[in-house]
């Protein structure tokens, strides 16, 4: 049961990684390729605040906006030095890890004996379960502290679906949605679309920072290599939410960016539950995204061959 909630805080907790590659991936079309570093650069960032007695909400929201940061610099790499998009993504990418390396310090920085944004899933524990340390579920029994945090990893990844959702809804974030529609179009309206390109950069990897600073709180350490393969997951979950809610619309979008997060961490969960050497996680994730990618084409073509009227 631990292992099930714990999959399912840590998919909620990068959901958020999934709201960031949903806006520059298919909100503005723009490839980016720094998630990976800027996610670390977040968890590196929110570790060395809280190790240095910053407080733990403060030290994540500083990790998201270095996050943000990276992400403009990759746009503005792009829009003013016309550099072209991938390559201005690897550059940032790779510069982040000597970046990452400075802020830490060094390759990893324990968080285990300071008090981080998970503390206070003790506080709601005690509150919602009392003394008691286990809770049962079902038949199963999972410690409060864990239920917790995953009642507060909802909230988390649930208040910044609605505050995406009411921003797409708004003028500024209109013009965004119409830039990865028709940038032509909308920059014949007069719409800067680099500067609008930079700033959707800017709150996609602030909500990537984001995930790497709640990440590294929730498993007790940041890692400079806890980035690798970021970009490859978010864009699965990317991809599985848009299968399951076959729409469109960014509500949609962004709910189905969530359940594609939890859905692929509870498979991997799975897999290595089942024995599948931790080694070979990447190679399955890479499958993942493969049919992932695949099986839409697939179900599309089986629909029109059923809808076919046969000839007499």
């Amino acid at each position: 049961m631990s292992l099930l909630i714990g999959s399912l805080t840590i998919g909620l907790i990068l959901s958020l990684l999934a709201f960031g590659i949903l806006i520059s991936f298919r909100v503005v079309a723009f490839e980016d390729l720094t998630v990976d570093g800027s996610l670390a650069l977040g968890g590196a960032a929110a570790a060395s605040l809280i190790v240095a007695d910053w407080n733990p909400i403060a030290a994540t929201l500083l990790g998201a906006l270095a996050g943000a940061t990276a992400g403009a610099v990759t746009a503005t790499l792009h829009h003013r030095f016309d550099i072209n998009r991938l390559l201005a993504g690897i550059l940032v990418m790779t510069a982040l890890y000597s970046v990452n390396l400075r802020v830490m310090g060094k390759s990893n920085v324990p968080l285990l004996s300071h008090p981080t944004v998970m503390s206070y899933a003790d506080g709601l524990a005690s509150t919602l379960f009392g003394d008691q340390r286990l809770i049962s579920v079902s038949v199963w029994e999972a410690p409060g502290r864990d239920i917790a945090a995953l009642l507060l990893m909802f909230a988390v990844a649930v208040c910044a679906g609605v505050v995406l959702f009411l921003f797409f809804r708004t003028n500024l974030g209109l013009a965004m949605l119409a830039i990865g529609d028709n940038s032509r179009m909308i920059r014949a309206l007069g719409v800067n679309v680099g500067l609008m390109t930079t700033l959707a950069l800017f709150i996609g990897n602030g909500l990537i920072g984001l995930a790497g600073a709640l990440l590294a709180q929730y498993q007790g350490f940041a890692d400079v290599q806890m980035g690798i393969g970021m970009l490859v997951w978010g864009v699965a979950s990317v991809i599985l939410g848009e299968s399951l809610v076959r729409s469109k619309k960014i509500g949609l979008l962004i709910t189905g960016a969530v359940m594609g997060s939890v859905l692929f961490r509870l498979l991997v969960a799975i897999a290595l539950r089942w024995g599948l050497n931790p080694n070979d996680l990447k190679l399955i994730t890479a499958v993942a995204v493969f049919v992932a990618l695949v099986l839409p084409k697939f179900l599309s073509h089986g629909s029109r061959v059923v809808r076919r009227p046969s000839r007499a």
